[in-house]
């Protein structure tokens, strides 16, 4: 296993941690939904981000990468999802914190990808076709609902910290190797009652 692989099966060890010190039932719930939330988004389960029991009728996600957008309902948020199967994401170093209206997580988050990719994002590389590790510090505010469900995302990326480097290609992963984690990951957690 190498290194990013490693880090992918680790990024919701921060959940964890919190779980195991969050009692309000509430909370509890909104971060398992987060939890399982990045599990069916890596492992490309989209229709379930969107099940009644995860996400409200009509979610608004706001992202500022790049170019700020803003994503209205269920099937533009599985556009955007399904916009990203190309390249590997994960996060780490996460400060979460969880509330009655949400939760808000600052973290590194990871883009594991080809030059060429980058460059359609505006960041240049010496070679398009080389895969390359992109991050950056962002904040994620995801409000939820009194059922503990989604209503949207607000992505913010502090672009002074970002950082790219070229990845040897014994280090790369690949979004089916990704998924395939996130699918390990997700059947574990299924399998514990409760």
């Amino acid at each position: 296993m190498n290194r990013f692989e490693e880090e992918i099966y680790r990024c919701m060890d921060p959940v964890a941690r919190l779980l195991e010190v969050t009692e309000n039932p509430h909370h509890r719930a909104i971060l398992e939904n987060y939890r399982r939330h990045v599990h069916l988004e890596g492992s490309g389960q989209f229709e379930k981000i969107v099940a009644p029991d995860m996400m409200v009728d009509e979610p608004v996600y706001r992202i500022n990468w790049g170019r700020p957008t803003v994503i209205r309902g269920k099937q533009g948020v599985i556009d955007f999802y399904r916009s990203a199967e190309r390249y590997v994401m994960w996060n780490s170093e996460d400060r979460i914190a969880v509330a009655d209206w949400g939760l808000c997580d600052e973290l590194t988050f990871h883009f594991l990808t080809t030059g060429d990719i980058l460059e359609e994002f505006g960041i240049e590389v010496e070679n398009r076709e080389a895969h390359y590790h992109f991050t950056s510090r962002q904040a994620f505010v995801w409000p939820y609902d009194e059922q503990a469900r989604l209503i949207g995302e607000h992505l913010y990326v502090d672009e002074t910290s970002i950082s790219v480097e070229e990845v040897d290609p014994s280090e790369v992963v690949s979004p089916d190797r990704s998924r395939e984690i996130h699918l390990e990951l997700l059947a574990r957690l299924e399998s514990v009652p409760g």
